[in-house]
C-alpha cells in the first residue's frame, strides 16, 4: 500500500518528510505563471476577517501553530512518522474582489489561514492534539480551529518575491493577461503560501507562492 502524500510505502518510516520538496504544488518560479493540478489535501484551518496586520490575524496564527506542532510530535511519537511542519497559507477573498486586487482595502478582506497536514494524520489525532494544547496553553481561538479538506484542482501559480503590498501588479497580469490568453476563467479563492516567515523576514525578501484556481472559459 502506498501513501498518497509521499508516494512511499505506507507504515512506519524513518527520516523526516518535507512535503514542500515532494509535492509539485509547492514549486513556483518568479516571473513565470504555471498551470498545476493541485490534489485534494487536508489542512488545519481557521477563518477571519479584516486587516492581516490586526490582532485577530495574529491570534489566528498563534492558535494554528501550537496545534500543528502538537500533531507533528504526536505523529512521531505514536506513528513513528516525522515530518516538517508546513508553512502558513491563506485563502483570501472579498465580496468585491477589486478590494483585494486593486484597491487593497484590507478592512473588506475575508480570509482562511491554513497549515497543510500529511495524509496519515486523522481526525482522532487532531482532536487529541487540540485537547493537549488546551491543557498546556489554551490559545484564544482554539475552538475555531478545524481539520478539513480543500480541493482546488487546476490552478495558476507563480512566485512573488517582495512585500505583500507589491502583489497587485503580479495579480493583475495573472487575472487580465495570462488567464484570458489561455482560455481560462477564475474560480475558487486567491491562495497564498508563505514560504518565508513574514514575522522575521524583511518585506523585500519575502517569498510567497500566489495561486489562483481556474477552469476552462
Amino acid at each position: 500500500m502506498t501513501d498518497r502524500t509521499t508516494g512511499r510505502p505506507a507504515g512506519r518510516t524513518t527520516g523526516k518528510v518535507d512535503l514542500k520538496k515532494s509535492l509539485d504544488a509547492y514549486r513556483a518560479q518568479r516571473g513565470r505563471f504555471r498551470l498545476v493540478d493541485v490534489p485534494e489535501q487536508q489542512y488545519l484551518m481557521i477563518d477571519g476577517h479584516g486587516d492581516p496586520n490586526a490582532t485577530a490575524f495574529a491570534e489566528a496564527v498563534e492558535t494554528l501553530y501550537p496545534v500543528a506542532y502538537a500533531l507533528k510530535f504526536a505523529s512521531k511519537r505514536d506513528l513513528g512518522r516525522d515530518y516538517v511542519v508546513m508553512p502558513l497559507e491563506g485563502l483570501w477573498w472579498a465580496r468585491d474582489m477589486d478590494a483585494f486586487t486593486v484597491a487593497r482595502d484590507t478592512s473588506r478582506w475575508d480570509w482562511t489561514l491554513l497549515v497543510l497536514q500529511p495524509d496519515w494524520i486523522g481526525p482522532d489525532l487532531f482532536a487529541a492534539a487540540v485537547e493537549g494544547v488546551r491543557r498546556r496553553s489554551a490559545p484564544s481561538r482554539l475552538d475555531d480551529v478545524r481539520f478539513a479538506r480543500l480541493a482546488e484542482g487546476r490552478c495558476v501559480q507563480t512566485l512573488h518575491v517582495g512585500a505583500f503590498d507589491d502583489e497587485a501588479g503580479v495579480l493583475a497580469r495573472l487575472h487580465e493577461e495570462f488567464v484570458p490568453a489561455n482560455g481560462l476563467r477564475l474560480t475558487g479563492r486567491h491562495h497564498e503560501i508563505y514560504l518565508s516567515d513574514f514575522r522575521r523576514v524583511a518585506p523585500e525578501k519575502r517569498r510567497t507562492i500566489l495561486r489562483q484556481p481556474v477552469a476552462s472559459a
